[in-house]
């Protein structure tokens, strides 16, 4: 498997793919402001050339790398994929001087809370994070000094 920066290519498949691989209407979701303003940061990792995972994610000014959305393809889940897209963003973010890592689900996602204290992440349900009645969970991790 090889962890590389996403390309105008990858990007074409993941808004081909994401409905898929979420399980529903989620393509506006990868908006195209992580290629051609943010594709520095976004990543993917490919399977013997088929793309199996990306991760769109970015680090602020404020030094925050921030996960904003992954995928992994259906027939690849559970094989370390997630934790590997995280962990090459994480290295890179520490680069590019981010000191906290953070991400964001909706409650229900049982999935997300699990794969993000697995990582060392702490998690706190926000209320109304994302406007009236949209509550999120939040996670965050802070990252060593280097």
């Amino acid at each position: 498997m090889e962890t590389r920066s996403l390309t105008q290519e990858d990007f074409g498949e993941i808004a081909s793919v994401i409905d898929r691989w979420w399980g529903g209407p989620s393509a506006a979701l990868a908006h195209p402001l992580f290629l051609h303003e943010l594709g520095d940061d976004a990543l993917v990792v490919e399977d013997d050339g088929l793309l199996v995972g990306f991760l769109l994610g970015f680090v602020t000014a404020a030094g925050v790398g921030y996960v904003h959305l992954v995928g992994i393809h259906n027939d690849h889940r559970r094989r370390g994929i997630g934790r590997r897209l995280y962990e090459s963003f994480t290295a890179r973010a520490q680069r590019r001087g981010a000191r906290r890592m953070k991400a964001i689900t909706t409650p229900g996602n049982h999935g997300s809370v699990e794969f993000h204290r697995a990582l060392g992440y702490g998690v706190e349900l926000a209320v109304d994070y994302a406007g009236p009645a949209r509550d999120r969970y939040v996670f965050t991790r802070e990252l060593p000094a280097g």
